[in-house]
């Protein structure tokens, strides 16, 4: 092609022909079967661009081979690592078996795009620009990973292992051996696109499908399931398990139980179990074993299973495309299995929802003692158990003093606020360990600061207190009183704490844990001074006769360190007065109460023992006032730091049902989900699924088909043998 000129004006010579314009020698660029490739050159645009001249590929070259996912080809200026394809010259440029194939003669431009690929629903590589055939390049080049790639050049590279498995797996029995990296390629591919297009995470899981199940075992539930990508349906593979059981008359196992859970459309999956996967797995199969046992057992149903193989590329073709079972019965059709799955599903869920809270407000706190205690116990980490069992161990008389801080340090620490309700669930976690706490905020006592003392001791196992807490309450009142009549002379000393320990020894009314508390709860007072002031309002309700033989134990108290001092006998008259009991009896009670004399008999061991009939009057009054008491003992929490509601879940109502769909009824609502599954049906097999869920084929197909027609213009299903499903509400489900 020549350049267009001007003519001269009369008179002036014309001017010389222009040279001619050497054209660049064309970079020459071959296949690994040096097949002949069409260049696209950047020159003038008087230059002709012309096709490379080079000798033709041999005819064995010509034939589209397919590409290893280790080797390595080039073609025009980029090199394709990691293989998948198939490569050479193409048989046809029509849309069929080949439109995967990278066909070497077609022209590949020098710049495109990887998010603009084609647009037809079946893509072909013949039918690519130049430019779309480098963006289709440059994806394949550089990890095949980019989210924003065009879906399109996804299918064409799907096209090709779609085509490695079901055309070359029947006539290449070698080409079996890639399938498992095949299957890895599919898994990782829906992983990046499963989720931009329903279409293709179809697609792809009905290969990945058809590849588990032509490598399969007889017996798939005594196997670990593969992984499957979340679909509109159970996969076959599992439905084939599943069946393969009730045949077998085996229990399913826990792990193929939950594999049914996680992809079953019907069974409702609430955001614990999804936020906390990993939780939710390992509670599910220990509640699983403790309601079913071995596992759940299923009935051998009519409805027979088959998996009808959908090509992605219609020009795919083979003899058979459908695997039949024998009489493998489809047991997710069944609507009591999945009662029974949603019922175990809920109360895993609810059991998990304060922990889910918490992390889906803090995802930190997984790992912390914010999130652990409100996560069921079983489930806790191994360092985390390790952490409350060094912490026992370091537990010595009657019991170990440490700041809340420290203490709460040890078992992994907080980010939060300290709360009553984080600190009562940190006691319930110690009662699981044989150990208690001090102050007791179960019980109502106020929530310590993180640089108050808190004691950690040890209590009998097995043993909770007593069903009345009256008694222990008047006791726990008498050590405080007690505490602060030690405490009068400016010290409490060892001698009058080892006399409380033994008085506390000798309750023979309260439970071996009542007595464990009551040691430790002295601790804690040791280092945690008490008012009369703030013990008044405790003592106002209490009867006479028991405010006056608290009275006379505190009397006995003051000679435990074997002096009475004038201070004491001064903060006694307060108790005294306190109580309500005429100060004057002071004296008298002291003096009457002093070791040794006839007035009082004494204890074997040293020191003053309680008068026993006072102890036993006081033991009667406490039945009388025990509800009281259990008002009385509760602090006031309004100082307690309060953290904000956390906000509810979005679907934490257990009681709401899985969405019918289109709102059907359970029963019919299955049905056309398994309609759904395949584009054709025999009206025998239909039949026996209808027989499984109690219906009427004839008429749950019309109330089906009146569903369908309401929410989107057009029925589901036509025909009356074979019935063709709709392909297009097939594709709306998927989306």
């Amino acid at each position: 092609m020549s350049t267009s000129r001007v003519a001269p004006p009369a008179g002036v010579p014309p001017l010389p022909p222009d040279p001619p314009v050497p054209l660049p020698p064309p970079a020459v660029t071959r296949s690994v079967d040096d097949e002949l490739v069409r260049h696209v050159v950047e020159a003038p645009e008087h230059v002709e661009i012309l096709p490379s001249k080079l000798p033709p590929a041999p005819v064995s070259a010509q034939r589209p081979r397919w590409i290893g996912f280790h080797e390595v080809v080039s073609l025009a200026d980029i090199t394709l690592t990691g293989g998948g394809f198939y490569f050479g010259r193409s048989t046809t440029s029509s849309i069929g078996v080949d439109a995967c194939v990278i066909d070497t003669r077609q022209p590949v431009a020098t710049k495109g795009d990887i998010t603009q690929g084609p647009e037809e629903y079946w893509p072909n590589y013949a039918q690519l620009t130049p430019h779309q055939r480098r963006g289709y390049f440059t994806w394949l080049s550089s990890g095949r990973s980019q989210p924003e790639c065009s879906i399109g050049f996804v299918f064409l590279y799907f096209y090709g292992l779609e085509r490695r498995v079901i055309v070359d797996g029947e006539k290449m029995p070698g080409a079996r051996a890639e399938w498992p990296d095949i299957a890895e390629e599919i898994r990782r591919l829906l992983s990046i696109y499963g989720d931009c297009s329903p279409s293709f995470r179809r697609c792809a899981s009905n290969l990945l499908e058809w590849i588990e199940l032509s490598n399969a075992s007889k017996k798939l539930y005594a196997i670990s399931p593969p992984h499957f990508p979340p679909a509109y349906e159970v996969p076959i593979y599992l439905r084939l398990a599943l069946g393969q059981a009730a045949v077998d008359r085996v229990p399913v196992p826990a792990e193929l139980a939950l594999a049914w859970v996680r992809h079953s459309p019907t069974i409702r999956l609430r955001t614990p179990a999804t936020r906390c996967p990993v939780e939710f797995e390992s509670l599910f199969t220990l509640r699983y074993h403790e309601v079913f046992g071995a596992g759940l057992s299923l009935p051998r149903n009519k409805t027979k299973l088959k998996f009808v193989y959908r090509p992605a590329n219609y020009g795919v073709q083979t003899a058979n495309l459908t695997l039949s079972f024998g009489d493998v019965p489809d047991v997710t059709v069944l609507t009591g299995p999945n009662r029974k799955l949603q019922e175990l599903v809920d109360q895993c869920t609810d059991e998990l929802s304060g922990y889910s809270r918490v992390i889906g407000r803090n995802p930190e706190a997984s790992n912390t003692l914010d999130g652990l205690i409100h996560l069921p116990r079983v489930l806790w980490p191994e360092a985390a158990r390790q952490r409350v069992q060094e912490l026992a161990s370091r537990i010595d008389g009657y019991g170990n003093t440490m700041t809340l801080e420290d203490f709460l340090d040890a078992l992994g620490g907080t980010t939060q606020n300290i709360t009553r309700e984080k600190l009562s669930n940190v006691a319930e976690l110690l009662g699981e360990h044989g150990l208690g706490l001090e102050p007791d905020v179960t019980a109502g006592a106020r929530v310590p600061s993180a640089k108050s003392p808190v004691v950690v001791f040890r209590v009998p196992p097995d043993i909770r207190h007593q069903e009345d807490p009256g008694r222990y309450h008047v006791s726990q009142l008498t050590l405080q009183l007690a505490s602060a009549v030690a405490r009068a002379d400016g010290v409490f000393s060892d001698d009058e704490a080892a006399h409380l320990n033994r008085e506390i020894a000798a309750w023979a009314h309260l439970s071996p844990h009542d007595i464990a508390r009551l040691h430790a709860h002295l601790e804690w007072l040791r280092r945690v001074p008490v008012t009369l002031t703030s013990l008044k309002a405790k003592l106002e309700p209490l009867p006479t006769s028991t405010r006056e033989a608290l009275a006379a134990s505190m009397a006995t108290l003051t000679q435990a360190d074997g002096n009475v001092s004038p201070d004491e006998l001064i903060f006694l008259e307060k108790v005294y007065k306190a109580l309500g009991v005429d100060a004057k009896r002071v004296f008298t009670d002291v003096h009457t109460s002093a070791p040794g004399t006839p007035a009082r008999p004494t204890a074997s061991k040293p020191g003053f023992a309680l008068d026993h009939e006072r102890v036993a009057a006081l033991q009667r009054d406490t039945d009388r006032v025990s509800a009281l008491l259990a008002d009385i003992f509760k602090e006031d929490s309004d100082a307690d730091p309060v953290l904000p509601m956390l906000p509810a879940e979005e679907d934490e109502d257990p009681t709401q049902a899985t969405e019918g769909l289109w709102d059907l009824d359970e029963d019919h609502s299955s049905l056309a989900r398994l309609l759904l599954t395949r584009p054709q049906w025999a009206r025998s097999e239909l039949e026996d699924a209808a027989s499984d869920l109690g219906l009427m084929l004839d008429g749950a197909l019309e109330r089906i088909n009146e569903a369908c027609l309401d929410v989107h213009d057009i029925p589901l299903v036509e025909g009356d043998d074979p019935l063709e499903v709709s392909v297009e509400i097939m594709e709306i489900i998927e989306a």
